[in-house]
């Protein structure tokens, strides 16, 4: 799932989220598949950034207990 920041997050963690992107506040949509002839000329990154997210202050951000 990534969101209007590109922000990407498994669907998991978006539920998790309650699809509100703990970054940016934006929501989350499927995230579309790359076309095969273009991952020739801009391959897909192997290179992944792990930001945990506090799930409470998320929580108490969007007023869900």
């Amino acid at each position: 799932m990534i969101c209007s920041f590109e922000c990407t997050f498994c669907k998991d963690c978006v539920e998790l989220l309650h699809h509100i992107c703990p970054n940016c506040g934006s929501g989350f949509e499927k995230r579309p598949i790359r076309p095969e002839e273009m991952l020739h000329k801009y391959p897909v990154s192997n290179k992944g950034i792990h930001k945990p997210v506090e799930i409470k202050a998320h929580y108490t951000k969007l007023k869900i207990k």
